[in-house]
């Protein structure tokens, strides 16, 4: 049985499935305490941007999205992300059988494998995808849906428009999520970093890819292109749950990295 073994447990999140539960239970404590949860649990979704730092610094905003997830009744959740590490041509599909996290394992979606293999031409680098950024989000997802199976996507030079054709296919219908993985900044003032940031979100929020090239940094630009090129075609409305920089973590203000997550919403 192929199994995609954790890479980064013990760097990125705690490789102790206990740490990791007190750790989520600690980001719920402080959301309902300052959130509607109600409301916002209500919302219909089936699509959002995370951030994939280390879970001291970007787990609480990748934590309000993925319960947000989790409560879509989902049969499976396909995350995807930049590679960080290995140069790769197009995108790379998962091609396990399960999935291995602190919590637990996540059976991998064999068939939207094959599909994508088969309509897209995707290919299998093994090496791509000891990857953090699509890592980071699977023990959340293991704890929000322990039922749902998973796809994990790593693109490298890829073109927007044909990662949101990917997306769009995976969209169809219903019972599948899709989770797009990226920071924002890297290692600017806080001031400097709010305002590249705020580029980004700007153009989230208006829907409209050509704002990203106007100064935006985030590492999964690629993704978040080709998101917001899909909700744009689908008619889904963007939504900020969170945004925050590592300064609220480390407070360190001289070098900071943004984070955001952001629920696509469906209308009813």
């Amino acid at each position: 049985m192929r199994v995609r073994e954790t890479a980064v447990a013990g760097q990125f999140y705690p490789a102790s499935a206990t740490e990791i539960v007190a750790m989520i239970e600690h980001y719920n404590t402080i959301l309902d305490k300052h959130i509607n949860m109600n409301e916002l649990l209500s919302m219909r979704t089936n699509a959002v941007i995370v951030p994939h730092a280390g879970y001291v610094y970007s787990g609480f905003t990748a934590n309000v999205a993925l319960r947000l997830l989790g409560a879509q009744q989902l049969e499976r959740v396909v995350v995807i992300g930049p590679s960080h590490r290995v140069y790769l041509e197009g995108v790379s599909v998962s091609d396990y059988e399960n999935y291995e996290t602190p919590l637990g394992r996540l059976p991998i979606a064999r068939g939207v494998v094959e599909r994508l293999k088969e309509k897209f031409g995707m290919t299998f680098h093994p090496d791509a995808h000891a990857e953090h950024s699509t890592e980071v989000q699977m023990p959340f997802i293991k704890y929000y849906m322990p039922d749902v199976s998973v796809v994990e996507l790593v693109y490298g030079k890829e073109g927007p428009e044909h990662l949101s054709l990917i997306i769009n296919d995976l969209l169809h219908g219903h019972g599948t999520g899709v989770v797009i993985s990226t920071d924002l900044s890297h290692y600017y003032d806080i001031q400097k970093a709010q305002r590249l940031d705020s580029i980004c979100l700007d153009a989230v929020m208006k829907l409209d890819p050509t704002l990203l090239h106007q100064g935006c940094e985030a590492c999964g630009k690629i993704g978040v292109e080709a998101m917001i090129r899909t909700a744009k075609e689908r008619g889904l409305r963007p939504h900020i749950l969170d945004y925050r920089t590592s300064a609220d973590a480390s407070g360190d203000k001289s070098q900071v990295v943004g984070y955001a997550s952001v629920a696509f919403r469906e209308e009813i």
